[in-house]
């Protein structure tokens, strides 16, 4: 295996994502734009797997846990009672030379642009987009799009009581966009303008909040921990106490060692009553939950993790890129990307495009798989050039469909981690690859 050098890794991992498919620049042709990006027809799978993978863990196989899918602009007053209108700010400085504005922690006494040290004293703005809502001038309402997608989650705290049979401890989940008016978007997607998020809120009784904290913790680092393979990567970082808000005891971030250093995946965050109390606040309506069994009524506490895809992405793409030396002056680039998460689970590969009978057995193969898993049809150039063009967007099986294949109904499987094949009979792919 070949060292990548962690200081080439974002560089190699960005010209990769664009050459195959997975992510490209917004609005290249003109110019592009700081902070957007496109996913290609590669990255798209893998974003919506991870999405899959995410729901699956969340969602699908917990009892307590239901899902929302809420807007991305809401009445502008539940951004007052949040405290994002207020509080959802960032500092800026200016260089008085270049006028390139930067987040104070991303300079390090030199501008990056133009190698000034002369700065203007850090000023504060808000990150929130606005937006209005309305057709007439002078009718209109100023909005705003969401500054994190956890909000529509306690609007529909009450709803999803009075419309399902849940009762506390219960969570509501949600993956949705996001809008941040970065100062200085970087790092590919690590920080964008627009972005998702997989939030889930956990509501508790206040007694028993602090097992509930712990109980997310183990969960969320064991996601990661199935998700990374290089898990000596990831770590928890507690917030300094000095640091937390008022209404919060504690919190946490899952980080991933990312080129640059230690970077955020998630939060899991101790909320308490704030967010229910706040909008029952500022809307006029009862947020408390009343106990079916015991009465007892009261606002629920709340456990947080949220987390962003594009960043999860991000960091599976540097877990996954390797370089490895094949000998005889050969080499391979290659995804070693978590199997649920490639874009494909397989590609068909027809040992030769010319051969009728062949190709009519490849697309019988095609046929029968692409039934339940995303496969790849692939038969440009000799073999060779196919297995590294999939090895590339981190496809884990290939499978060849050759002159035997229309003598006993086998074909060549080829594993790409270990690049070891065997033959396999075409009725046993499906639970071979399953």
């Amino acid at each position: 295996m070949l060292d990548v050098e962690k200081n080439d890794l974002l560089e190699k991992v960005t010209s990769l994502a664009k050459r195959r498919g997975i992510i490209y620049p917004n609005s290249e042709i003109y110019g592009g734009i700081g902070g957007f990006y496109d996913y290609g027809p590669v990255g798209v799978e893998m974003k919506n797997n991870l999405k899959r993978y995410w729901w699956k863990d969340m969602v699908d196989r917990r009892e307590n846990v239901v899902g929302i899918d809420g807007t991305i602009i809401t009445h502008p007053k539940v951004w007052e009672a949040s405290g994002h209108v207020e509080n959802f700010g960032d500092e800026v400085v200016e260089c008085k030379k270049c006028h390139q504005r930067y987040r104070p922690e991303d300079i390090e006494g030199k501008c990056p642009k133009c190698g000034s040290s002369d700065f203007t004293e850090p000023r504060s703005y808000n990150m929130l987009f606005e937006t209005e809502v309305g057709v007439l001038e002078g009718a209109k309402m100023k909005a705003y799009l969401r500054g994190e997608a956890c909000q529509t989650i306690y609007l529909d705290f009450k709803n999803v009581v009075d419309s399902t049979r849940m009762q506390v401890p219960f969570g509501i989940a949600q993956i949705g966009k996001a809008f941040r008016n970065e100062i200085t978007p970087g790092k590919l997607t690590y920080r964008s303008r627009e972005f998702e998020q997989w939030d889930m809120q956990f509501f508790v009784h206040p007694d028993e909040m602090e097992k509930w904290f712990k109980y997310w913790m183990d969960e969320r680092m064991r996601f990661y921990k199935e998700l990374y393979r290089k898990q000596e990567n990831l770590r928890f970082r507690q917030h300094p106490k000095e640091k937390l808000v008022f209404y919060a005891k504690d919190a946490y971030d899952v980080e991933y060692l990312a080129p640059w250093g230690w970077a955020e995946n998630e939060g899991i965050h101790w909320r308490s009553d704030y967010d229910l109390t706040q909008h029952s606040k500022f809307s006029g309506k009862d947020l408390s939950y009343t106990d079916p069994k015991s009465g007892e009524k009261y606002i629920p506490w709340i456990v947080e993790t949220s987390g962003g895809v594009d960043r999860t992405l991000l960091m599976l793409l540097f877990d996954a890129y390797e370089e490895e030396d094949l000998g005889d002056g050969n080499s391979r680039t290659v995804l070693k990307i978590h199997k649920d998460i490639a874009a494909y689970k397989a590609a068909i590969f027809p040992l030769v495009s010319n051969k009728e009978d062949i190709t009519k057995k490849a697309r019988d193969v095609f046929e029968l798989l692409s039934e339940d898993i995303k496969v790849i049809w692939d038969d440009r150039g000799n073999i060779g050039k196919r297995y590294r063009y999939q090895d590339e967007i981190g496809t884990p099986f290939c499978i060849t469909i050759d002159y035997e294949s229309l003598e006993n109904d086998t074909v060549t499987v080829r594993e790409r981690d270990s690049m070891k094949q065997e033959r396999i009979k075409i009725e046993d792919l499906r639970e071979y690859l399953s």
